[in-house]
């Protein structure tokens, strides 16, 4: 059986996705996990971006083993030269460079012929490999180029050097049976095409990102490019699990595999989905909280007699706990830690006595407390953001014939700041007390409540998204008061931009 590599770019392409930006603490944490996951290649980032991104990629390259660590490159002699810089301590490292190929890229972008192009391309692959024998070259908007001339610059490109010809459905405009058509194409027209692995990487635009990186699979190609979630710019990118799945649940008539261990799937989702601050929707395959659930009455009595006439696929094989954990406030920390090790957690001492104490805290505040609720508490632990900012207390008052009124209490390095503001409402009211206090300059531009679990005890979550000087980040809190929950998602927002603007000056230092 052919197996296929998983080259994962949740850390470079996922995170160009508007708010999901990661510091350099947070990619290292992501890519253990993807390492943990299974995958093949990690493109960490772009090194040449920025100081922070090329930090990114050389840390995860020094500290990370287990998988090809990538950095991507634009066909220039000093985006390669930052490239290989940045992934030079990995046990594997590539270079991924690419250019564009379309002649409306051509055109408008680059303002360069195809007889300039293929020179680039050749150049850079021959430069790259200078520095390592793994060169993948990409031709950007491979989907609306010029057939033809995309075989020519494939052929030059593996002629120079590249062990990797990546075919990007970059604006996500082809489909299926279309992208079926170029990657045989190619195949049959490329003479030296068997020199190299040809991956594909789509975007989700019209929705068939991997419905195409599946054609392309069934007509040849060695290597899908992906991400966890299916995040990415726009739409986003051709989803890690959603591929992986299908193959593994379809192997007859794929007649292929991966490497990936599939029970690694959910905690890796989670993982990317609380650091990014990007929610999965309910009805997401494969990960979303409504893929191995049953509501209608048929659809329960064909489950419980038999559990394959309504899933296709086991919930343990991708890691979703198939039990539910009822837990109050009498279980005690032995019980606790066990459950914790059920769900595939392994906490030090200092990680588990906090989470302990905010699982009595919510054991006081619900009478039921589930999985979700659990892994929730856990991944905040797990996941957390440097506190510049840390709230300590919020008392909000508010009815029909009173003026909502806030009173919050920040620490703000080592002092403690209290402030009283009025609102519109509870929260609008804590919103501004936290604004004063913390004397940020941003505006908030998305606000989402949701419940973890069901009933009016629920663990409550927000999600907001905070923009300031064009940069937009995201933070998240959960409690059961909604209130409280909001401030503190609030506060992780500002706890960000405060270290986006540190990154932002450290780079500035740098020049």
């Amino acid at each position: 059986m052919r197996i296929i590599k998983i080259f994962d770019t949740t850390l470079r392409d996922g995170e160009q996705s508007p708010g999901a930006s990661m510091h350099v603490e947070e990619k290292l944490q992501v890519a253990h996990q993807l390492v943990k996951l299974g995958v093949d290649i990690i493109e960490a980032g772009f090194p040449i971006a920025s100081h922070g991104d090329f930090e990114a990629v050389n840390r995860i390259a020094r500290e990370v083993r287990g998988a090809t660590i990538a950095g991507l490159a634009r066909a220039r002699h000093a985006d390669i030269e930052r490239a290989a810089d940045a992934v030079k301590p990995a046990d594997s490292g590539r270079i991924h460079t690419f250019i564009a190929t379309s002649d409306i890229h051509l055109q408008y972008k680059l303002r360069m012929s195809r007889d300039q192009v293929y020179e680039a391309a050749v150049d850079a692959v021959k430069y790259a490999r200078k520095f390592t024998d793994d060169v993948e070259f990409s031709a950007e908007d491979a989907t609306r180029s010029d057939w033809d001339f995309l075989c020519r610059i494939t052929e030059g490109a593996i002629k120079a050097g590249a062990s990797t010809i990546n075919i990007p459905d970059t604006v996500g405009y082809t489909v299926p049976q279309e992208f079926e058509e170029l990657i045989a194409y190619l195949f049959n027209t490329v003479p030296n095409i068997d020199k190299a692995t040809i991956s594909v990487h789509c975007h989700n635009d019209l929705g068939l990102a991997v419905a195409n990186s599946l054609a392309a699979i069934l007509n040849g190609a060695g290597q899908v490019e992906c991400t966890v979630n299916g995040i990415g710019e726009r739409a986003g990118n051709a989803s890690l699990e959603e591929i992986v799945m299908a193959l593994k649940t379809r192997p007859k008539f794929f007649d292929v595999d991966t490497r990936i261990n599939t029970p690694e799937i959910y905690k890796t989702s989670r993982l990317v989905r609380k650091i990014t601050g990007i929610v999965v929707q309910p009805n997401k395959a494969i990960v979303g909280a409504n893929a191995f659930a049953h509501e209608s009455g048929i659809h329960q009595d064909g489950f419980l007699k038999e559990r394959s006439t309504y899933e296709i696929m086991e919930p343990e094989t991708v890691g979703v706990p198939q039990s539910t954990l009822v837990l109050g406030k009498h279980s005690g920390r032995h019980a606790f830690k066990a459950r914790l090790q059920v769900l595939g957690y392994q906490l030090s001492e200092e990680e588990l006595n906090t989470a302990f104490d905010k699982f009595k805290h919510l054991c006081d505040q619900k009478k039921y407390v589930f999985d979700e609720d659990i892994e929730t508490l856990v991944a905040e632990q797990v996941a957390r953001t440097p506190e510049v900012f840390s709230l300590v207390d919020l008392t909000a008052e508010s009815g029909m014939n009173r003026t909502p009124t806030a009173t919050v209490r920040l620490k703000v390095g080592d002092e403690i700041i209290s402030l009283t503001q009025v609102g519109d409402g509870p929260v609008d009211a804590a919103y501004k007390a936290i604004a004063a206090i913390t004397k940020t300059r941003s505006s908030l531009t998305r606000f989402e409540v949701k419940s973890i679990t069901g009933g009016t005890d629920a663990l409550g979550e927000v999600v907001v998204a905070v923009e300031e000087e064009g940069r937009t980040v995201r933070g998240s809190g959960s409690d059961t008061d909604i209130i409280i929950a909001a401030a503190k998602a609030y506060v992780n927002a500002l706890n960000k931009l405060a270290i986006r603007r540190r990154d932002t000056q450290q780079d500035i230092e740098s020049i």
